[in-house]
């Protein structure tokens, strides 16, 4: 009997796991937290909870990890990581977490691609992309059924674009960029310091406040440009949009997007791009890391 493939999701609050069977079922979820002022001890927490699943479903047959940063083109570990958790750049998890097998190391925002187009809104899917809109902008692509990494891993980094021209440069020096026009990092700039979460702007929207329409309003138009500029770029069927934002604001966010891209959107054949939203919440990275595991273990 095949064991389990196990997914790890490191994220800068809580550390994800999941574990499936070969038919894509999940047997086990559960998470820890993530203590970014401990992080060096973060790949013993996450041994630790590995045996413990590996005791209740029997050994892994494969194991995957998903986290921010660029990964090696080797696949074995995250060369380029700033912020929280940079104290994990360059690690080995196969080292770390002592696997006599290589532990699949993938990009966070490109797992969530991959378990959403296994298990989730991205079935029966080859070219989707997939925007994670939360505290800043992820992103990942996949196109004709891979995956893109890029030269150094950089491609899917759709928050890097520039949609407002000139700009603020963002953390990656990219002017007037698609995360800071929508992602929570900016909220309290954009709204003249009126709010601190996305999810109280969105409210006093629904609220009728204004203010908070036209603060809205505007993001989500310039979520519609970027969105439309991706799709010439690399032409998805399906545009998946995920992360805390995305997963909150629900229709309140379609509905005007959807707007904004009959506007913006190219149409050679007749027919616009789908727009969804995520299906698999916060355990798209984990499930996808799982999935990523699984198709490539030895």
């Amino acid at each position: 009997m095949i064991g389990p493939a196990i997914g790890v999701d490191i994220g800068g609050t809580f550390t994800k796991f999941v574990a499936l069977d070969e038919d894509g079922r999940v047997l086990h979820r559960c998470r820890i937290p993530t203590d970014d002022t401990a992080a060096s001890q973060l790949p013993e927490d996450v041994r630790r909870e590995i045996d413990a699943m590996e005791v209740r479903l029997g050994v892994a047959s494969a194991i995957g990890l998903a986290c921010p940063g660029l990964v090696r083109p080797e696949g074995d570990a995250v060369h380029w990581m700033k912020g929280r958790l940079d104290v994990l750049e360059g690690l080995d998890w196969t080292q770390a977490l002592d696997r006599p097998d290589p532990v699949r190391v993938i990009n966070d925002a490109q797992a969530a691609l991959a378990g959403e187009c296994a298990i989730g809104a991205g079935r029966g899917c080859r070219d989707v992309v997939m925007l994670t809109i939360g505290t800043g902008v992820g992103g990942a692509i996949m196109c004709d059924g891979r995956l893109l990494r890029g030269h150094v891993g950089r491609a899917g980094h759709l928050g890097h674009i520039t949609v407002q021209a000139p700009g603020p440069k963002d953390i990656v020096n990219t002017p007037g960029s698609l995360e800071d026009a929508i992602g929570n990092c900016t909220i309290a700039a954009r709204s003249g310091g009126r709010f601190t979460s996305t999810a109280d702007l969105v409210a006093a929207h629904l609220d009728g406040d204004d203010e908070a329409t036209h603060v809205w309003e505007t993001s989500v138009r310039l979520l519609g440009a970027g969105i439309a500029s991706i799709v010439n770029a690399v032409d998805p069927s399906r545009v998946i949009l995920g992360g805390g934002i995305a997963s909150h604001a629900g229709e309140t966010l379609l509905r005007p997007l959807r707007q904004w891209m009959d506007e913006y959107e190219w149409r050679p054949c007749g027919t616009g791009v789908e727009i969804v939203i995520a299906e698999l919440g916060e355990d798209a990275g984990a499930l996808g890391a799982a999935v990523h595991a699984r198709e490539h273990r030895a």
